[in-house]
Formats: structure tokens, sequence, C-alpha cells
């Protein structure tokens, strides 16, 4: 039953981030403003409830089933990726560098706010 409950309330939030943003226009995907329901949820109470730790980590454990419909939709339109392969590669290869270029820029600012003494060990080595 805790299950259950935790899925429910997972999908209640995306449900009232789906129908917001189409009610409003919003250029935001529904399922992520229903993370950030989910996310204000979380602060209001302080903490993860049992049933909601349930059902993540149930669907954590079949994380997996979600990439088999994008491996079907690769070998559906195999034939038109042969085609464009070249744009797929760059595209690839470009958000792919510039993830990791801003994935280490956020993890320099962070570690300079949140480390204590990080600037002054800085200053030390030099």
């Amino acid at each position: 039953m805790s299950f259950l409950v935790g899925v429910t309330l997972l999908l209640v939030l995306q449900l009232i981030g789906e129908v917001t943003v189409r009610l409003l226009a919003w250029p935001v995907p529904g399922p992520v403003l229903g993370m950030i329901l989910l996310f204000v949820f979380l602060l209001a109470r302080k903490g993860v409830s049992e049933s909601l730790a349930t059902a993540s980590s149930g669907l954590l454990a079949h994380l997996s089933l979600l990439f088999v419909p994008a491996g079907v939709g690769v070998m559906v339109h195999g034939d038109r990726l042969m085609a464009e392969w070249l744009p797929v590669v760059a595209v690839l290869l470009v958000t792919t560098v510039l993830t990791m270029l801003v994935t280490a820029a956020v993890m320099m600012l962070a570690t300079r706010w949140l480390v204590p003494g990080y600037r002054t060990e800085e200053k030390d080595h030099e």
C-alpha cells in the first residue's frame, strides 16, 4: 500500500505540472514543473515520507526499463539515423563537451561556496 501512495503522489504532482503548463502556456515541460513541485513539497515536509521513499526506490530499481523505448526508436529509425549520421554525431559531441564544461564550472563554484577555507588553501600552495 505504501508504494501505491508514493506513486500516486508522484503522478498527482506531475499532473498538476502538466495542467499548469498547458493552462498558462509556459515553455516548460509539465514533468519538470512537477519535479519542482515535488522539491517544494519535500522542503515543506523537511524530509521524505516512507511511502515516497518506497515508491522512488522501486522505480529506480527498474530504471533501465525506461531505456527500452529509446532503443526501439533507434532500431525503428535506424535508416534515418544512418542518412543523417554527421549532424547526430556533431550534436552529441558538442552537447557532451558543453555538459562537461558546465558541470566543471558549477563544481568549481559550489566548492568555493560550500567548502570552508577552499580559497585560503589555494593561496597557501602558491
